[in-house]
């Protein structure tokens, strides 16, 4: 019998089948993603997964009429091929973390008849996951009072290097591996006054900006590490004590597990606004700030940097629980 987990399309929905997979390894695990998005980079090669398919879906939301009814089409196909895979693997139970990718997987669990468990890693729910929340055996977020685990599904790396932090010594500026050009202005806005008081600076810029920034911190005669993508996010997250970053879910979450005080500037075009409830989650709870893209002040930001981080870190590390992963692999071993 096997575990069948799906979703995908984007790394914050993959994030959360890695870390559970880990707390899995004696278990026959089984991937079903999408042809489209970021599934075959991150799971393609995967030796855990005794089977990793890839069906040829795409996302309903934001296209046009025609391209709505092509994807109704592929997914109607895709349904069927999944349901098909299920029946071959004697599916005990399906894992599903949202996104068009776990459409077909999540439809052809229901008509089987087969337990689905849902992880839902925004504030805001996701188009799919709220079609498919009242059919779910159980639904997880870490947002809701009610949900049967509330730890998010951390990889125990970050729990590992947490420390609580004091002093501003190191500010890392988080847009994601693709770069967030307010975020990039901005850095390069705080730079001399964070040279001022020899504030080291770390700089996720985005693959694609990495040399025009670096040249920029050349041109301003100061010294920043500024890279892309990353297989070593935790080491550069574990020397911050500060950061300013967006608020995707496993952004936040590291950052929240690594107990490292944080201002949050949500993408502005995220679905549903997710971005700005996730960080609004942890403002509510004074443990993080949270501005707008259009209402962001450099002086505000620069007031941030005299604030108590020591206050914000201790009760992140309080707060923050470090078996999330392990719980839900609990509970789709018990199913």
């Amino acid at each position: 019998m096997s575990i069948i987990m799906t979703g995908g399309g984007t790394g914050g929905h993959l994030t959360i089948i890695k870390a559970v997979k880990e707390e899995l390894l004696n278990e026959e695990l089984i991937y079903i993603g999408s042809t489209k998005g970021q599934d075959r980079a991150w799971f393609g090669e995967d030796k855990q997964f005794k089977e990793t398919y890839f069906l040829p879906t795409q996302g309903v939301v934001n296209q046009g009429f025609l391209g709505k009814i092509k994807s109704v089409f592929m997914l109607i196909k895709a349904t069927h091929k999944a349901r098909k895979i299920l029946k071959e693997a004697d599916a005990k139970v399906v894992f599903c973390v949202g996104g068009f990718s776990a459409a077909p997987t999540s439809f052809a669990a229901k008509i089987l008849g087969i337990p689905l468990v849902i992880h839902e890693q925004n504030a805001a729910i996701g188009s799919l996951n709220k079609l498919l929340r009242s059919y779910a055996t159980a639904f997880i977020s870490s947002y809701e009072e009610n949900s049967p685990i509330k730890a998010y599904p951390i990889k125990k790396e970050y729990f590992e290097k947490t420390r609580i932090r004091d002093e501003i010594k190191t500010i890392m500026f988080l847009g994601g591996s693709q770069g967030a050009k307010a975020i990039n202005e901005l850095a390069l806005k705080l730079a001399p006054t964070l040279k001022e008081k020899n504030i080291n600076i770390i700089h996720q810029a985005g693959e694609n900006n990495i040399e025009d920034v670096r040249q920029s911190y050349t041109e301003l005669g100061i010294e920043a590490e500024v890279f892309g993508f990353t297989t070593k996010l935790s080491d550069y997250m574990s020397q911050a004590d500060f950061a300013i970053a967006r608020s995707g879910a496993s952004t936040l979450w590291e950052l929240s597990a690594m107990a490292c005080p944080t201002l949050f500037i949500p993408y502005p075009y995220a679905a549903g606004d997710h971005q700005f409830y996730n960080a609004k989650f942890l403002v509510d709870q004074k443990v993080a700030w949270i501005m707008r893209e259009s209402e962001l002040d450099i002086e505000k930001v620069i007031a941030l940097l005299d604030e108590n981080m020591k206050e914000k870190s201790e009760k992140l590390q309080s707060m923050i629980k470090k078996d999330g992963a392990l719980q839900i692999a609990k509970l789709l071993k018990n199913l």
